[in-house]
Parts: structure tokens; sequence; C-alpha cells
């Protein structure tokens, strides 16, 4: 006897039950590379940068010392008798021996070449500054024929070397009637400081905008009163830095005055202060010859204090336009 059975047709799979997901799950797998390697290569970028300024700074403290410890040790020197300067150099002074200083002014005539110094620095700043600007002007505003040959020129005056002129100048002045006069050493001083002068204020007059000179040609001003009123203040940042390089040089000259200015009654101060160094050495007046370094190198000194922060916004002020 067979038994009937009933076959059920196949049914098919059921799909899978959605499962939620809780904010966790939902967030998308971070893919970002691991940062150990980047941690460390930072930190070694930062000890690197640590060292190099520990370095650098090593470097500038060891620059300041070599250079404000002999100024401060002249200083202090300046103040001592000839005894305590060979018995103990490095030792404060017993008290400020203040006659160093007067007999250095009156029986060395530092003062008479401290004048004569005054009276040539300034007339031949004025004049540099003002040849220089006009001249630096012109060749940065104006094209014409020969305008770079110009500049070229001057810039060749600052590779000549002074050492070649001295006997050819030294005619020159002669021949003119300007030899042992302060008025001939403050046109030499101008002569050769223009080339650096007019190089400087040149690419500074460049970096200037020209829509206020434009505007002042507009309402009727002249050349002469465009530069004077409006573009030489606007370069006052140029000037202060240029004229505190040329007061510098000009204040230091030692060649020029040595050769054109041989009157010992003209003298300027480093022709004093090298007669001095003879003159006291003989003596044995070391006292005296400090004092008057002293005295010779302060207003260098005095003047850079002032002037420093202008010297650096000269020097930054005509990199970018």
């Amino acid at each position: 006897m067979s038994i009937d059975k009933t076959t059920e047709p196949p049914q098919p799979p059921r799909p899978p039950e959605p499962v939620a997901l809780t904010k966790e799950d939902a967030r998308p797998a971070d893919r970002s590379p691991r940062k150990d390697h980047g941690d460390r290569k930072g930190s070694g970028t930062r000890g690197e940068g640590q060292v190099l300024n520990a370095f650098s700074h090593g470097l500038l403290v060891l620059w300041a010392v070599m250079v404000v410890l002999p100024l401060l040790w002249a200083v202090m020197t300046s103040f001592k008798d000839d005894r305590s300067i060979f018995g103990s150099p490095w030792s404060l002074p017993d008290r400020l021996h203040l006659d160093n200083w007067s007999r250095a002014w009156t029986e060395a005539h530092m003062g008479e070449y401290f004048l004569n110094t005054v009276l040539v620095v300034g007339g031949s700043l004025i004049g540099t500054l003002v040849l220089g600007s006009m001249a630096a002007y012109v060749l940065a505003r104006f094209d014409f024929p020969g305008n770079r040959f110009i500049y070229f020129l001057f810039i060749g005056g600052m590779s000549f070397p002074i050492m070649l002129a001295l006997v050819p100048l030294f005619y020159v002045v002669n021949n003119m009637g300007l030899l042992n006069t302060i008025h001939g050493l403050i046109l030499v001083y101008i002569a050769y400081s223009l080339p650096f002068t007019v190089f400087f204020l040149t690419a500074f007059f460049r970096t200037l905008p020209t829509s206020v000179a434009e505007a002042a040609f507009v309402d009727g001003a002249s050349h002469s009163r465009t530069f004077f009123r409006i573009m030489l203040p606007m370069a006052k940042p140029g000037l202060v830095s240029v004229g505190i390089f040329n007061f510098l040089g000009q204040w230091n000259q030692y060649m020029l005055p040595t050769v054109l200015n041989t009157d010992p009654d003209k003298r300027v101060l480093t022709q004093g202060l090298v007669q001095l160094a003879v003159s006291q050495g003989y003596k044995g007046d070391w006292s005296g010859l400090f004092a008057g370094l002293v005295m010779a190198m302060l207003p260098v000194l005095a003047a850079y204090v002032v002037f420093q922060r202008q010297v650096v916004q000269g020097l930054t002020a005509g990199a970018v336009k």
C-alpha cells in the first residue's frame, strides 16, 4: 500500500533582518594614517630649532661680549691713574680721576680737534645728503638718455680705492687753493661720500609711491617744490640711515685729512688721537691717552644709540614696495 506524501514547494530565503546602528557604528572608519611618525618628526624639528636658536643666541652673546668689553674697559681706564692702569688693569678705579679728561682736552688740544671735526663732518654731512638726495631722486624718477650710465658711474665710484686717488687728489686740491682748509676738506668728504649715498637713496626713492607726486604736479607744484616739500619728507627714514653711515665714516676718516690737512691748527680728531698717542706714549701719560680715546668714541656711540630705531627702519623700508 503506497502512502501519498504531499511535497511543499521550496521557500525563498528570508532577507536578513536590519540591525539598528548606534552612533558609534554610524561613524566612518578612521582611515587617517597613524600620527606616531609625524609626532616624532615634529618633535625632532622642534628640537633642531631649539638647538639652532641656542647656538645663534650663544654667538650673539659672544659677539656682544667681544664688542662691549673693550669699550667698557677703555671708559673705566680713562678714570684711572697711570699706576692703577699697569698695577690692576681689570679693577675698578679707586676714585674718578677727572683731571685725565681736562688734561687731554686742554694740554693735548683735543677740544680744538673736536671743534674742527664737528665743522668738517657737519658741513660735509649736510652737503652729502642734499646733493645725494637730489641726484638719487632724478635717477630714480626720470628716464632720460644716459640715466643708467650716470647711475653706474656712481656705482663705480664705490669700488674705486681711495688710496689710488690720494696723489692726484692732493694736486687737484692744491691747485684749487683748498689745501689745509676746512672747506676744502668738506668738499673732499662730500665727493667721497656721494657714491654710496646716491646708490642707497636711488633704491629708496624707487619704492616711494608716485601717486603723491603726480597729485602735486596736477595741483601746479613745480619739480623742486614737489621734491623738497613732498618727496624728501617721505624719504626721511632713508635719509637718517644713510646719514648715520656717512657720519660714522666721516668721523673716523683718517687717510684723507692726513694727506690734505697738514696744518697743526686745523687737525681733526683722528689726527689729534694719533698725535696724542705718539706724544703721550713718550711721556707715559696713558690715562690722558685713554681719556682722549673715549672723547673721540662717545659721539659715535651716542649717535648710534639715539638713531638706532631709525637706522633699522630705513634699512627695511626700502626692501619691499
